[in-house]
């Protein structure tokens, strides 16, 4: 899939995404290092990546540098029923024309039930016309059905071009619970003038050895051509099946596709098969080892591990004799634009749903 270009567009000068830093110092701060889309296929960013620095007194500042660029920084504390704790910043700043704007905002969150939550978000715009926004999440927990504790993280992206029709928007989550019950996915969407492309994936491992893992690709253009390519995986204790089918549609409506799978019997044997609308075909077994991930390579040890700063959130202090209401349902506060959740939407023309994929 074509890389949208936005990295034509960057003034000389600036500093690229991976360099910024987010940490915020008001008074110094101007448009310059907050000016850049953020990049493609990064996945969830880490907390050390994100460098959340939440000071405990509030703070209300605002400013203008030399330049004639503005500056804000903001910070403060909320409290609610249920010992929930909410401590947040928020800061920005805009050229002195308005041409090129950026806003942040941390926060943390926690309640007397256990539920932690640290996240940011930014957005901003620069003056070729590049808009862009991000957030960023991770959340601790307690099941209300197993009682395990659960950390989940997630990350949205989108950026759109100033400069012609582009764009693209990525949604990632990861979900962990302390038995190695593990969900990760990630649903991603971009253009680049006439073509636009899709992607999906999940990875699902049970914590018992079952997993199941699937991927679906596709594109289009406004000519009318698509193709795509999707796979699907199942294993438990070295039986399991794998299938997929790749496909193509001819700006004529021509059709074409080639469907195949794999039965693997645990025994060294492989019953493979497929066909396709050519008129290819094939069944055979081989003999053949079988191989597949039955635990993810980064899961619950490693998610803890990485988690420190959301770990360490502290709660306000429970009085003797008071004890949280265990609302699994309401555990965290409702979502808002004030709350620090996400207020953007993803792209206007993103569709709601996939082409459906030719049948042979």
């Amino acid at each position: 899939m074509p890389a949208l270009p936005f990295s034509s567009t960057r003034r000389k000068g600036v500093s690229k995404q991976e360099n910024f830093s987010p940490r915020c110092t008001p008074r110094n701060t101007a448009s310059q290092s907050h000016d850049t889309p953020p990049q493609r296929d990064t996945g969830i960013a880490s907390e050390k990546d994100w460098g959340i620095n939440l000071i405990s007194e509030s703070v209300n500042e605002s400013g203008i540098n030399e330049d004639g660029s503005t500056w804000y920084h903001e910070s403060g504390e909320d409290l609610g029923e249920n010992g929930y704790r909410r401590r947040w910043a928020r800061m920005g700043g805009k050229s002195h024309d308005g041409s090129s704007e950026w806003k942040e905002m941390w926060w943390e969150k926690s309640d007397w039930t256990g539920y932690k939550e640290l996240g940011a978000e930014k957005s901003g715009k620069n003056a070729e016309g590049d808009s862009w926004w991000e957030t960023w999440q991770e959340v601790l927990y307690q099941d209300e059905w197993s009682n395990l504790a659960r950390i989940e993280r997630s990350a949205q992206k989108q950026a759109k071009s100033g400069t012609e029709d582009a764009g693209w928007y990525e949604k990632w989550w990861e979900k962990y619970d302390a038995k190695g019950w593990t969900e990760k996915g990630a649903h991603k969407y971009g253009r680049l003038n006439e073509q636009s492309w899709w992607e999906k994936w999940g990875e699902h491992y049970d914590g018992r050895g079952s997993v199941l893992k699937w991927t679906d690709k596709w594109a289009e253009t406004e000519l009318g051509t698509k193709w795509g390519d999707k796979w699907e995986e199942k294993f438990f204790a070295g039986i399991g099946s794998r299938q997929g089918e790749t496909w193509h549609v001819s700006t004529t409506g021509q059709r074409w596709s080639r469907t195949w799978g794999e039965e693997h019997f645990g025994n060294g044997k492989v019953h493979k098969y497929g066909k396709s609308t050519t008129g290819e075909s094939w069944d055979i077994v081989v003999d053949e080892e079988t191989y597949y991930e039955a635990e993810p390579h980064y899961g619950w040890a490693e998610v803890v591990g990485n988690s420190t700063q959301l770990l360490s959130i502290q709660p306000q202090e429970r009085p003797p004799g008071v004890y949280p209401s265990l609302d699994f349902s309401s555990s965290s506060p409702p979502p808002g634009d004030a709350d620090g959740q996400s207020s953007e939407p993803p792209l206007d023309d993103q569709p709601g749903s996939r082409p459906p994929s030719p049948r042979s």
